[in-house]
């Protein structure tokens, strides 16, 4: 039965790798050449107390500081945590690998997970909720999405060590208060969050997602599927292809986004304008701590 299981386990690994590097950017404009984004700080300074700013950073995402984690054994193959219990509450955590959660309404809170966060297996989906954690290694870089893939809602996560932030292929996620600095490898399509499929009642409100450090990148936004109900408000975006790609089912919403200037490689956002409600979206530039410094001009849906 292990065996089995890691087999299953790996395949989902591997598809997950696939899905990730499956999604492509919109083509170059001919004769386009990509703009030099500015380099990120390589290590963003914690406000002196310990919160945020303007919009998420490190110092108030992720495990609380001081938050003493205790460390959990893996249980199927060496390499992932599976949760196999309804309700089951996960709190100041160390996961050393991947969280596989195949139950419903599991909690994690203050906790540090490795690897990924799954909530999928053998094509089912479980509802999960991930808060004040961090997701992802600090010292390799991981092609996979942190977390995937439906009926979950994260809250003050920071990701990092991944070459996606987060998979979306099911109905049901929201993300608020957290931040993403992605990395990636030779060959990789980085996103900060993508849609992989059709699905409903997707919520991205008031997330950092930092692409400067994922050289192999498509965008810190990349939602083109026909989804229904998308919401993207409030974000600092930096960085990709075209940063904020927004090309869903009629309906979406993309409202007050800051786009740090000249960042991108080809343009600052890729929109249906037709199909999106776009408003008092702008181009800014940001400090090392990413507050605000001045807003260029808004930014027009692209026509």
């Amino acid at each position: 039965m292990p065996g089995r299981l890691g087999r299953t386990v790996g395949m989902a690994a591997l598809m997950t790798v696939f899905l990730a590097a499956a999604c492509t950017s919109s083509p170059r404009p001919p004769g386009a050449e990509p703009t030099r984004s500015p380099s990120p700080p390589s290590s963003p300074s914690p406000s002196p107390s310990g919160g945020c700013g303007q919009y998420p950073t490190p110092a108030c995402t992720g495990v609380p500081k001081g938050t003493k984690l205790t460390k959990l054994k893996l249980n199927m193959d060496g390499e992932t945590l599976r949760i196999t219990k309804r309700g089951t509450k996960l709190d100041a955590v160390h996961v050393p690998g991947n969280l596989l959660i195949t139950a419903n309404d599991v909690e994690i809170t203050n906790s540090r997970i490795d690897g990924q966060i799954m909530g999928i297996y053998d094509d089912k989906r479980y509802s999960f909720t991930v808060t004040d954690s961090t997701v992802g290694s600090p010292n390799r870089c991981d092609t996979a999405p942190g977390i995937l893939d439906a009926n979950f809602t994260a809250t003050r996560v920071h990701i990092r060590g991944h070459g996606d932030g987060f998979s979306v292929s099911g109905d049901n996620v929201t993300i608020t208060d957290s931040y993403v600095l992605l990395c990636s490898n030779p060959g990789d399509h980085s996103d900060g969050i993508q849609t992989v499929g059709a699905s409903k009642n997707l919520t991205f409100h008031h997330n950092t997602v930092d692409q400067r450090k994922a050289p192999s990148h498509t965008a810190p936004v990349f939602l083109v599927d026909a989804t229904e109900g998308v919401v993207v408000t409030d974000n600092l975006l930096i960085g990709g292809t075209y940063t904020l790609q927004v090309r869903t089912a009629p309906g979406a919403i993309a409202r007050n986004n800051a786009v740090v200037n000249e960042s991108w490689d080809f343009g600052p956002a890729s929109i249906d304008c037709g199909n999106t409600t776009w408003e008092d979206n702008k181009l800014v530039t940001i400090d090392d701590n990413y507050n605000i410094t001045a807003v260029v001009g808004p930014l027009e849906c692209p026509t």
